[in-house]
């Protein structure tokens, strides 16, 4: 009996997964980035994004959108800096890259026509180019960045055109709690379902 009633269930998310809508598909594009804190420059910066997404449907409206992306965010150290960290920084060097694995989870809405509303959670893995992929997996907590997004697409055939807001949500201060750093974002992407 127990074997029929797995077999059935097993059919019917066969079904369902045969008949849903599914689409992979390659982005890329702008990040307008800064990073809020006594330590920074309060104008924003730019740097890039590129990674890969796919579409899951769950109804004729919504869908499930999972992307990875390799962020980079780009920031400028005030003249602040140097006075709230005397030992840290040794260098003259003013300007900040920070690559990031990024993880956003999004519901997506289908409004009218092409326009599509999205919104949902982003982890992000801060990469260190000295480690390898599984070591920088393993400070994914240590390390990283969790936002909330929320942004348009439109999706013209199998072009897509998205614009988003991104805003941090942990302070990613990791030496010491002297002064709260969150990350801010707009991202302009232009990606293709395959």
């Amino acid at each position: 009996m127990k074997t029929k009633l797995a077999t059935v269930i097993i059919a019917l998310f066969m079904v369902q997964a045969a008949t849903a809508q599914f689409h992979l598909g390659i982005k890329g594009g702008a990040n307008v980035t800064k990073v809020d804190g006594k330590s920074f420059n309060q104008a924003f910066r730019y740097g890039y994004h590129i990674g890969g997404f796919a579409e899951i449907g769950i109804s004729p409206k919504f869908r499930i959108v999972p992307e990875v992306l390799f962020n980079q965010y780009s920031t400028t150290l005030d003249s602040n800096y140097k006075e709230i960290y005397q030992n840290v920084i040794s260098s003259d060097q003013s300007k900040v890259k920070l690559n990031y694995l990024s993880i956003p989870i999004l519901l997506d809405y289908k409004l009218l026509g092409p326009i599509h509303l999205q919104a949902g959670p982003q982890v992000g893995i801060l990469m260190d180019q000295s480690r390898t992929f599984l070591q920088n997996g393993g400070d994914a907590f240590k390390h990283g960045d969790f936002s909330m997004l929320g942004g348009v697409q439109l999706n013209l055939a199998k072009l897509r055109i998205t614009g988003r807001y991104i805003i941090g949500l942990n302070n990613i201060n990791d030496i010491d709690n002297q002064d709260q750093w969150k990350s801010q974002a707009v991202q302009l992407s232009v990606g293709l379902a395959l």
